[in-house]
């Protein structure tokens, strides 16, 4: 099911530092030439309905939100929303969504965890997670818990499997780095105060394991039961028709 856009949807391109992997033009509405992606909504998304989203600039959340630590008094969660709530800002640019997601990307996957600990994964692993951050970005939750926004890269585990052509076994491993496996109090905390930056906290479709279903950075206090029904209802037809993609 495809939920027509309520409107005018323009085709939107962004100049970022590193270049995407062309191979993101299987995936339908996005055409990548070196660092420029160009996104046209009418093919990329399933569902666009909403196309305003919420940013704070990322210079000033690494400035005066990444190092902040949590006190007796003060989760970090509660910091991020004061954060937002302070800092936060609507657009209707897609581009700048991008670019700052791209920002936030970049810091949560940077090279420097190849290797670390226990963490098994590689340079291709993390540019793919960087990239499929990036795009994911565009994606929207109303307050409401309703789906308004759904393209491929919602379901980034199926979406990077046709762009870098994964198998399954390596999609789910991503689809682990991504949400499970991969985190470390660390890794939580620096998830939740980048993901300041475009307006929320990074909230997964999956439940119990990785079943490739992704996720969204969902405003605080959104209806999470609906959001959860919602995506269960829509996510095979959707998630077929990202598989589909990498048929052609």
């Amino acid at each position: 099911m495809t939920t027509a856009s309520t409107t005018e949807a323009r085709t939107f391109s962004v100049e970022l530092p590193e270049a995407f992997t062309e191979t993101w033009n299987r995936i339908d509405g996005i055409t990548v030439t070196g660092r420029t992606v160009t996104v046209d909504p009418d093919r990329y998304f399933f569902r666009f309905e909403n196309p305003t989203w919420v940013l704070a600039d990322w210079d000033l959340v690494r400035s005066e939100l990444l190092d902040a630590t949590e006190t007796s008094g003060q989760a970090i969660e509660q910091r991020a929303l004061e954060f937002v709530q302070a800092h936060g800002r609507p657009t209707t640019d897609p581009a700048k969504v991008l670019a700052t997601a791209y920002q936030v990307a970049a810091y949560l996957f940077r090279d420097e965890y190849i290797g670390v600990g226990n963490l098994d994964i590689t340079a291709r692993e993390l540019k793919a997670l960087r990239e499929a951050t990036t795009i994911m970005a565009l994606n929207r939750v109303e307050q409401d818990g309703h789906l308004s926004n759904v393209g491929p890269c919602w379901f980034f585990p199926v979406a990077t499997s046709v762009v870098f052509g994964f198998t399954e076994e390596e999609g789910k491993a991503v689809d682990e780095l991504y949400h499970g496996g991969w985190f470390n109090e660390t890794r939580r905390r620096e998830s939740v105060l980048a993901h300041a930056a475009l307006g929320g906290r990074l909230v997964h479709g999956c439940q119990a394991s990785a079943d490739m279903m992704g996720g969204c950075v969902l405003a605080y206090g959104t209806d999470l039961d609906r959001f959860r029904t919602e995506l269960s209802e829509m996510k095979t037809d959707w998630m077929d028709r990202v598989k589909a993609m990498g048929r052609r």
